[in-house]
């Protein structure tokens, strides 16, 4: 499972991530930082990418096409680096399933009805 960090992460959860989702990447380091959200959504249903994201663009996106791609949206506002990455690696049996999973096209992390 590989995940594409959008650019309102930081790009250092790419290597803070690495043992729990290896191949990740961040639209940086591919040269499509600055692509529109639906062009970042065809590169990652293109090459098997999970869309992470905190811009809720990519909410609307997995309600309005569906998968491929999947997205997982951080509804958290503004934190740090490491509490994403945190937040990440304690969910990453939840991002595994969802990754998997033929219904769902959205993960919404931290899950604020479970």
């Amino acid at each position: 499972m590989r995940l594409l960090f959008d650019q309102n992460l930081s790009r250092r959860l790419v290597r803070e991530l690495a043992a729990w989702f290896p191949e990740s990447s961040h639209v940086a380091a591919l040269g499509i930082e600055t692509a529109t959200d639906l062009e970042i959504w065809a590169y990652a249903g293109e090459h098997g990418y999970l869309i992470v994201s905190k811009d809720s663009d990519f909410r609307q996106l997995a309600f309005l096409l569906g998968p491929p791609p999947k997205a997982v949206w951080l509804s958290v506002g503004n934190c740090s680096t490491s509490a994403v990455a945190e937040m990440l690696r304690a969910n990453a049996d939840v991002i595994s399933r969802f990754a998997v999973s033929e219904e769902e096209a959205l993960l919404v992390l931290p899950d604020l009805e479970g």
